[in-house]
């Protein structure tokens, strides 16, 4: 399993762009491989406008990862729903991701800058 997830520090300044508002930015992200999926970038919570951030209802579990739970954004347009997700209690193979949200690309702009 260690050799299916690998996490690492992602380097350059990094943000997320949602709804016409910038809703993270950082220098502390991480960029998790799985697989061959495509790299995932990580924010800390502390560098997120989670004021911006309802949790949602929907959870789910990954073997690798663990237990999921997911936002909404809550744009100035409408809420674009379950646009981002954490790992609250990662197992101890992606530890490294506890206390940060990934977003996903067709919901939002990640972009290094």
């Amino acid at each position: 399993m260690a050799d299916h997830i690998r996490i690492r520090p992602a380097e350059g300044t990094w943000t997320v762009r949602a709804g016409g508002a910038i809703i993270a930015e950082t220098t502390r992200a991480l960029e998790l491989t799985e697989g061959t999926y495509p790299p995932v970038i990580y924010f800390p919570r502390e560098d997120i406008a989670m004021a911006l951030l309802d949790q949602s209802a929907r959870t789910s579990t990954c073997p690798h990862k663990g237990a999921a739970e997911y936002f909404t954004i809550a744009a100035k347009s409408g809420p674009i729903h379950d646009a981002a997700w954490s790992y609250p209690a990662p197992i101890p193979a992606a530890q490294a991701i506890a206390g940060h949200l990934a977003f996903y690309p067709d919901k939002a702009t990640v972009e290094r800058i």
